[in-house]
């Protein structure tokens, strides 16, 4: 009876905790047919969606949140194998038996019960339709000349949210897959030097697939300003700065 009592009284103390926690993230509201999107942009290549009473969580890192303050997950995307994005202790502490994992081959191999989704694929999960679109480097590489992100091996992922399509493209350059995406409205490219994109790629890509709103994401150092100015000509893209430090 102790143990209960004392339980009880540490219920309302927790909350508030895991509540503080989440304040210091941005959020951002988008109306879709089937009800609110909400967007926690938790920092790196890391992301939170809320919708339908869902809780989806993109790329859990440990080092930009302590994910035992934040909501367990229903469904949880990897978009490849690298230890900032695929990041087991972070991961094991938002999954759940009940939790989805959509992830790619390489990641399977690390974790185990997940649902592999190849550069292409299509697949419906959670009720959500989950498109998986190829993610590399052309230019980027490393000293041995292998690129940073091979092809065929890394995906991005287009969520459809009600009448939303939102797309969230991995660690990735301006690739031709990208650029021939269509009805797109809302995208998350990535800046993180020298391993993604500069602004001028990322300027390039949104020029040519035209989501109706662009969040740089994963941008680390880059300037970010540097694709607002890229992109003040291109009045049809809105172009949304948030933190993800």
């Amino acid at each position: 009876m102790k143990t209960l009592l004392l339980l009880i009284n540490l219920l309302p103390m927790t909350m508030v905790v895991s509540a503080f926690a989440q304040e210091k993230f941005e959020k951002d509201i988008i109306k879709t047919s089937a009800g609110d999107l909400k967007i926690t942009f938790i920092g790196h290549g890391t992301l939170m969606f809320n919708f339908e009473g869902k809780v989806i969580h993109v790329d859990p890192y440990s080092d930009v949140a302590d994910y035992n303050t934040l909501p367990k997950a229903d469904l949880i995307l990897l978009t490849h194998e690298h230890m900032d994005h695929l990041d087991l202790k972070a991961l094991n502490q938002v999954r759940t038996e009940k939790t989805v994992i959509v992830l790619t081959e390489a990641c399977s191999k690390q974790v185990h019960g997940g649902r592999v989704m190849i550069n292409g694929g299509v697949k419906t999960v959670e009720g959500l339709k989950i498109e998986a679109v190829p993610a590399y480097n052309i230019v980027h590489q490393r000293e041995s000349g292998q690129p940073f992100h091979p092809k065929g091996v890394g995906n991005g992922y287009i969520i459809t949210f009600g009448d939303k399509r939102v797309y969230i493209a991995g660690d990735t350059e301006n690739i031709p897959e990208m650029k021939s995406l269509k009805k797109i409205d809302i995208a998350f490219l990535p800046m993180n030097l020298p391993y993604t994109m500069t602004p001028e790629m990322v300027a390039d890509a949104a020029k040519a697939f035209k989501p109706k709103m662009l969040y740089p994401y994963h941008f680390g150092e880059t300037d970010t300003s540097k694709v607002v100015s890229l992109l003040k000509e291109t009045p049809e893209i809105e172009v949304r700065i948030r933190k993800m430090r």
